[in-house]
């Protein structure tokens, strides 16, 4: 079927891609949009796959304070030229990133960085709970592998789902970015504060209020 350029230019508003690639997966998705950005995603992560082993050594530290000072982060975010730590697009993802951090509390960049003994005592925990529950064991092993990808998925920053958009993780998120800008962007760090840590006080849902003061 013939793509107009209509079609082309929404879907270069959608997704920030290029007009030859915006054609191209329209072309491949039979003028199916929906399908054509599932296209670009799944491209531009191939495409960052293959940027991720390049140097990155600039970037940005990145300050987020939240609720007149009640919880406060840093992030350190890098990619490989200054240029592109200067850009709109870089900076606002960094922001995100320092924001991801403040509402959905990570212990972890990425799960390689687990300590071994952390790994261990989940471990032993889930399975002490499956094995209270009656479960034969090899339901119990992969019942504790199941929840041992629960705990990444919690602790770990790549793997948590980005607060602005549930559907993909903080990791596909970045990944998209490196395709859009074109350069290798890694999380390095991050240190988070929260107020009286520690002390006992009133539970309160980060999450919303972060979400709540992107909104307004």
């Amino acid at each position: 079927m013939a793509i107009t350029a209509a079609q082309v230019k929404e879907l270069r508003e959608r997704t920030g891609a290029g007009m030859m690639d915006c054609k191209k997966a329209l072309t491949d998705a039979e003028g199916d949009m929906d399908k054509a950005i599932q296209l670009l995603r799944e491209r531009g992560l191939a495409a960052a796959a293959k940027k991720a082993g390049r140097v990155a050594t600039e970037g940005l530290v990145e300050a987020y304070i939240h609720g007149g000072g009640r919880i406060g982060v840093l992030v350190e975010v890098n990619c490989e030229t200054d240029f592109v730590a200067n850009t709109d697009e870089f900076r606002s993802l960094v922001k995100d990133i320092a924001m991801q951090v403040a509402a959905s509390r990570p212990e972890y960049v990425r799960r390689e960085e687990v300590p071994a003994e952390v790994i261990e005592k989940e471990k032993s925990i889930y399975r002490a709970q499956a094995e209270a529950e009656g479960k034969p064991a090899a339901i119990v092993e992969r019942m504790v592998e199941g929840r041992l990808e629960k705990f990444y998925k919690e602790a770990c920053l790549l793997e948590q789902s980005f607060i602005k958009n549930p559907d993909i993780t903080v990791e596909q998120l970045v990944k998209e970015k490196i395709s859009k800008i074109g350069e290798n962007i890694s999380v390095r760090r991050f240190a988070r504060f929260e107020l009286g840590e520690g002390l006992e006080k009133k539970e309160e849902n980060f999450a919303e209020e972060v979400m709540a003061q992107v909104k307004r």
